[in-house]
């Protein structure tokens, strides 16, 4: 295969993941070109609870190969919706970058002696994110909360100009575009701390199901280990017939007894070891049933 057209929404972060792939694929040999597309995420300015629908900065990128506009999507894996559209697959999983939160706290707003957060009492703090939210009420239910949208540039820019005292961002965004945070105080949070999103920190490489030359292309970009451990945290979303504005953290690591998948649900903790994503996802997934049996599994 000679030439690839790779779909990518035109966020800085999300062009530097298209712009990576790249890279990789031209090592091999291939022309590559990027396709850039708008999507519903990028267009409205909406608190996320207030968009109507899923895959609000995914399904415009999908559409683009489905039509043949491009060949292949590189997706921000944990902006999939859980269910699968017909024609497409994820025919790989580069290996993933370091899926914690990262907290960014204004100078001023810094009180390293506050519970649970170095956030000054009653500080107002950012993030878009239902899940985000969700923990850090629990966490921290003293904090004014404050919706928080724009690419990750934005969002930093934000803090930056006073508009929160402090704003919760993925770890892996900031890691990749190598932003400049020393005029703030930086803390990566622990993973028993901050729940992450299933799948964070990981990218979703998709293309047609019958586009077996590019796939073959994709193949040396599969990582197993990541495969292994977003196919638990999505598996688990997919049984709570969640997307990415389910409250939902998710979190699975290989041990030496087995995969181990850690999720926050509903103000609780949860977690299992299994031999496989689907056995430690069911796993988990009848221990929050045990607790909330209005939870109904989504149809394969």
């Amino acid at each position: 295969m000679d030439r690839v057209r790779i779909a990518t929404r035109g966020s800085r972060l999300a062009l530097w993941q298209a712009g990576w792939v790249k890279e990789q694929l031209e090592q091999q040999g291939a022309q590559v070109e990027l396709v850039v597309v708008e999507t519903q995420g990028d267009r409205e300015g909406l608190p996320f609870a207030q968009m109507q629908g899923q895959g609000f900065f995914t399904k415009a990128v999908q559409d683009a190969v489905l039509s043949g506009e491009a060949d292949l999507a590189v997706h921000s894996y944990k902006d999939l919706p859980s269910a699968r559209p017909a024609g497409l697959e994820i025919a790989a999983v580069p290996k993933r970058e370091d899926p914690r939160e990262i907290l960014l706290v204004r100078p001023e707003a810094l009180d390293e002696a506050a519970p649970g957060l170095p956030v000054r009492l009653g500080g107002q703090a950012g993030t878009s994110a239902a899940r985000r939210q969700a923990q850090l009420k629990q966490l921290r239910p003293d904090l004014s909360l404050k919706e928080l949208r724009g690419n990750v540039p934005t969002r930093v820019d934000k803090l930056r100009r006073g508009e929160y005292d402090a704003i919760l961002l993925a770890y892996a965004g900031l890691k990749r575009l190598e932003l400049d945070l020393s005029e703030f105080y930086t803390q990566v949070l622990p993973t028993a701390l901050v729940v992450p999103a299933p799948a964070q920190g990981a990218l979703a490489l998709e293309c047609r199901q019958d586009d077996h030359p590019l796939k073959a292309l994709l193949q040396p970009l599969d990582d197993l280990q990541a495969r292994r451990t977003v196919g638990a945290e999505r598996g688990l979303m997919q049984k709570l017939a969640g997307g990415c504005q389910l409250a939902l953290g998710a979190w699975a690591q290989e041990t030496p007894q087995g995969l181990g998948l850690l999720a926050w649900y509903e103000g609780r903790r949860y977690q299992a070891l299994a031999p496989t994503p689907e056995a430690v996802a069911q796993v988990v997934f009848d221990q929050i049933r045990a607790e909330h049996p209005e939870v109904i599994c989504e149809s394969p």
